[in-house]
């Protein structure tokens, strides 16, 4: 059995990480985030297929994140140089071209593992979105099998929903009302 993750503190990670124009190395912690809310989300391989409908719908709503006071972080386990080529190749020959975040290498697995995301016979990780507060604590994730890709529209609304402090009620959309509680 997993160990349960949301409203609880995120795992701590420090990772290495390629910026969004594919030029610079760097890293990068959990701790790095404080005051904002992130989207930590992680994908299995560089150079597939499903991965960057994912990496470039996320990248192209960077501003509606940053309106929210919004990171996002993409995370595999391939490493930084892959990443790095990876943004470098246009789209049009599979690649990412550039991007509104970085791209994180988590080659150890190690965080992976501790977000309860590591399929350890492959030595990659399912398709996991996290949101974490500005405080630290993990608010929300989603795990899918890596055939099938993420809802940049769903994770925008949950964050909505999660920011407007109220209890929100099935299909919440930022306008609508929270419930009262009588």
């Amino acid at each position: 059995m997993a160990e349960r993750l949301v409203g609880r503190t995120a795992p701590d990670f420090t990772m290495e990480t390629v910026d969004g124009e594919g030029k610079n190395f760097g890293k990068v912690s959990l701790s790095d985030y404080r005051g904002k809310w992130l989207v930590l989300f992680f994908y299995p391989l560089d150079f597939t297929f499903v991965c960057p409908t994912e990496i470039t719908g996320l990248s192209a709503a960077a501003g509606e994140f940053a309106k929210l006071n919004t990171e996002v972080l993409g995370v595999s386990t391939d490493s930084i140089h892959s990443h790095k080529a990876w943004i470098n190749t246009p789209q049009d020959s599979n690649g990412l071209g550039k991007l509104n975040f970085p791209l994180a290498a988590d080659l150890t697995k190690k965080v992976a593992k501790d977000y309860g995301i590591l399929i350890e016979e492959e030595g990659i990780a399912l398709r996991g979105l996290f949101i974490i507060d500005p405080e630290g604590e993990l608010k929300y994730q989603v795990v899918n099998h890596n055939d099938v890709g993420r809802s940049v529209d769903e994770t925008l609304r949950v964050l909505q929903a999660l920011q407007s402090g109220g209890l929100c009620p099935m299909n919440w959309k930022p306008g609508d009302k929270n419930l009262v509680l009588a």
